[in-house]
């Protein structure tokens, strides 16, 4: 095993994998990122700059001493939507599953960095759906606030005890998935209750 399967749990509760590639000789599964606030970052920024851009200018103009120099944060909080848009709309994952080099890759891609975790198939002792418990929310200045609960997920279970999460989603979904991996790893499936 190369790599550190701790880098790929997810603090999400959901991941939900798409299948890129599925023939004899690959399965590949992709992940980009998390859409809804990415784009809701950006339309936020956009919107910013018809009220960022003038105060920017009249700051430059007539520096903080001018009327416009108390909306300075203004321009700031437009940057700092566009870096959390980017790095948003960076995220990316993939998973394959390659029948001639027999190991399981999987990536986690940013702007900033790429982290990679190659297992062979001698090293993974079986495939397991089971549930993980997932916060719900961070705990706010020691509230108690934070809640868990149960989500159907995948993990490779590896033979020296370590787990590697795959994917996280619908029970069903997961199903079929797990039968996939199953079948290409020649490795048996665990199904875990539910509940």
């Amino acid at each position: 095993m190369q790599g550190t399967p701790a880098e790929f749990e997810a603090l999400g509760s959901r991941l939900g994998f798409r299948i890129i590639e599925d023939t004899p000789e690959k399965l590949r599964l992709s992940w980009q990122g998390t859409r809804f606030p990415a784009f809701l970052c950006l339309g936020v920024a956009i919107l910013l700059l018809f009220v960022s851009v003038p105060i920017a200018q009249a700051i430059n103009i007539r520096g903080f001493i001018g009327p416009a120099g108390s909306l300075w944060y203004f321009p700031l909080m437009n940057l700092i939507l566009f870096g959390i848009a980017i790095y948003l709309l960076s995220q990316k994952r993939s998973i394959v599953i390659d029948q001639a080099s027999r190991t399981i890759t999987l990536t986690r891609r940013s702007f900033y960095k790429t982290i990679r975790l190659m297992v062979n198939y001698a090293e993974i002792e079986k495939i397991r759906l089971g549930t993980d418990q997932v916060y719900s929310g961070f705990a706010v200045a020691g509230s108690s606030a934070a809640q868990s609960f149960p989500v159907p997920s995948l993990r490779l279970m590896l033979a020296d005890g370590e787990s590697v999460l795959l994917d996280r989603g619908s029970r069903r979904k997961l199903e079929d998935l797990a039968r996939r991996v199953s079948n290409r790893l020649e490795k048996p499936l665990e199904v875990a209750n539910s509940r």
